[in-house]
């Protein structure tokens, strides 16, 4: 759900200070392999940690370098917790979210958050649902008094459940129905995956959200949406004794209620290739999708498998762009890397292909380039690429009080562990090209591999005049 408030907000910048070393081979540009480099400065944000009796995780990080603060707060509920019959629940409760609750009227989040200045929004993917606002400082209150109200008091009733339903099925024909590529995406992971926690999409199915009924949502909100399953994290221009103060007062007393038992997302391993063809009205030239079974995020497998994806797919200088975009001239566009999940992941390799070009062929380039890195050592100009560009996202991710905010409770959700924010620089830091070459020869495998290829459409013959 993407909504645009009228208004903006400075927020509070992180001082970053990235590596000046060059992102192309030693030379005499760049001051040779000898040359001194200057040291990179690891970011460091502080924050501490709060459990309250309710059982809420508390993250508190000051900055007072601009008069605001970002609240945001993490449910540990996704689309994976959803059961055969019931996708697209956890997108539809984004929507519901925002519908009013016990002390808040339909429509008045926004209208509140907006004339504060404030901005506000929610998002849904796979593994968590998120909720955030950002407020001028002498606004704490005010976000705190929002989530905790609909935190304990959501209005589940027939015309919010219809209005949202109709409005999460309007999304669907926008954004997967009538795009192009629209629906690769789901037919992609409903053929790789075999565990259904992972095999259908965020969005859901028409025929789910037409199904749900005003029990089916009552008995979501009271099995996720509670204190226990959830991480406010707070960040900004506040102390943070006296925040938590106001924390507690609005959230301490919000009863936890029982959970559901957390979703399964073991995968069984995959002993063969899997293929499929679809065809695209909305499609103008063919793209494969290649994607590989991969470890969960936060692993060791899994950052020497993002470190590879980067070499690989990240910019015009990465490997693939090169062989099949600059020298052989088979596709026009080359995206990909190691997607973030909770369980068992993808890593991705997305190739539109130029018109006319046999895609066996571009299969055959990308096989062979694989092979390369299986064999051959990465260079070091492309390790520092790559470390590079993850800083750089890393900066970016860091730049703002709302983005930080979200981070803390996305690293606190997925991995139990906020202080990641601090650590993932210097784990990406000592991935090797060695590394590199073990994961490709571990995982980028025919056996453990799906390809979707998508087709334009036919265009329907035209009568006779």
């Amino acid at each position: 759900m993407k909504r645009r408030s009228q208004y903006t907000l400075l927020a509070g910048l992180v001082s970053l200070s990235l590596a000046a070393s060059s992102a192309l081979p030693p030379g005499p540009a760049s001051g040779g392999a000898g040359a001194a480099q200057p040291a990179v400065r690891p970011v460091r944000i502080p924050f501490t940690e709060f459990r309250l009796k309710n059982g809420l995780r508390v993250i508190l990080s000051e900055d007072h370098s601009a008069p605001t603060y970002s609240i945001c707060v993490t449910y540990n509920v996704g689309s994976r917790d959803e059961p055969k019959g019931q996708t697209g629940y956890a997108h539809l409760f984004e929507h519901m979210m925002f519908q009013g609750s016990d002390k808040v009227g339909k429509g008045e989040h926004f209208i509140l958050v907006q004339t504060y200045g404030g901005r506000s929004n929610g998002t849904t993917n796979a593994d968590r649902t998120n909720y955030f606002e950002t407020l001028p400082a002498n606004q704490l209150e005010l976000g705190l008094f929002l989530e905790a109200d609909r935190m304990r008091s959501l209005v589940i009733n027939q015309a919010n459940l219809d209005n949202q339903r109709h409005a999460v099925q309007e999304e669907r024909r926008l954004r997967v129905d009538n795009q192009p590529y629209g629906q690769t995406y789901e037919v992609v992971i409903e053929t790789a995956y075999d565990n259904f926690a992972y095999k259908h999409s965020t969005i859901g199915s028409m025929e789910d959200l037409n199904a749900a009924t005003l029990d089916d949502a009552a008995s979501f909100f009271k099995s996720y949406y509670s204190p226990s399953n959830a991480v406010l994290s707070l960040v900004g221009d506040f102390k943070a004794e006296e925040a938590l103060g106001k924390v507690k007062k609005y959230f301490e007393e919000i009863p936890a209620r029982p959970l559901r038992p957390a979703a399964d997302i073991s995968e069984p391993e995959q002993k063969g290739e899997r293929r499929k063809t679809i065809e695209d009205a909305f499609a103008q030239r063919p793209r494969i999708d290649i994607v590989y079974k991969i470890p969960p995020g936060n692993t060791p497998d899994w950052l020497a498998l993002e470190v590879l994806g980067r070499a690989l797919m990240s910019g015009r200088s990465s490997r693939l762009y090169q062989k099949l975009v600059k020298e052989k001239e088979v596709a026009v566009e080359i995206s990909g890397g190691a997607q973030e999940r909770r369980g068992p992941s993808l890593f991705w390799v997305v190739v539109m292909a130029r018109p006319g070009k046999e895609l066996a062929e571009i299969e055959r380039l990308i096989d062979e380039e694989i092979g390369i890195i299986e064999n051959e050592p990465v260079a070091q100009w492309e390790m520092e690429k790559a470390r590079m560009q993850w800083r750089s996202r890393h900066a970016d991710q860091l730049r703002s009080t709302q983005s930080r905010a979200a981070r803390l409770g996305h690293y606190a959700v997925y991995y139990d562990d906020p202080s990641l924010l601090n650590r993932l620089e210097e784990r990406i830091g000592r991935v090797t090209p060695e590394d590199l070459r073990r994961v490709a020869r571990s995982y980028l495998r025919k056996s453990n591999r799906t390809v979707v290829v998508t087709l334009p459409a036919p265009k329907a013959a035209q009568p006779a005049q």
